[in-house]
């Protein structure tokens, strides 16, 4: 119990420096994980290219294929479960959610209907605002920016400004 108690100690000093320094030098402060881990080795050991992010409190479903230099914010969800691709030079805000299933059938049927899965595809120089929604099957050009609290259940070709519940051009 000493040892562990020690430990503690030890954990919480350092922890406790590294809120301080993060708050001097970038005027944040971070949930607990985000000081232990990094976002880039996170990003790398997922087999994201090269120069891509994603918070450590982010959820990854599947072989989600992200591209180099893209930014996946803090409680992002990406579900491969269907197909799950983004170009480079994106930023996904936080909260968005991005999905390759849907299991409205399933469960609307007790069971009896397939989960439904289509691939879904986010181009390049890609911009989405925050807590947007991506549903299963949408395929957004390069180019795009989608606004913030954004549910975006139909195509945007590229090079388009588009927002709202449900998402338009």
């Amino acid at each position: 119990m000493r040892t562990s108690g020690r430990v503690l100690r030890i954990l919480r000093r350092l922890l406790d420096r590294e809120r301080r320094e993060t708050v001097e030098r970038w005027s944040r402060s971070l949930p607990t994980g985000e000081y232990f881990n990094d976002r880039w080795k996170r990003a790398e050991t997922l087999g994201f290219g090269d120069g891509a992010s994603i918070y450590d409190s982010s959820v990854v479903l599947g072989d989600v294929k992200v591209d180099s230099h893209t930014w996946i914010g803090p409680f992002v969800v990406l579900d491969d479960s269907g197909g799950l691709r983004i170009g480079q030079h994106c930023s996904i805000s936080a909260g968005v959610q991005i999905y390759s299933h849907n299991t409205v059938r399933w469960a609307t049927s007790g069971g009896r209907d397939e989960i439904e899965r289509a691939p879904t595809l986010i181009g390049s120089n890609v911009y989405v605002g925050p807590n947007s929604v991506i549903a299963m099957g949408v395929r957004i050009g390069d180019g795009v920016v989608i606004g913030a609290n954004s549910f975006v259940n139909s195509d945007i070709p590229a090079n388009c400004r588009a927002w709202g519940n449900p998402c338009q051009i």
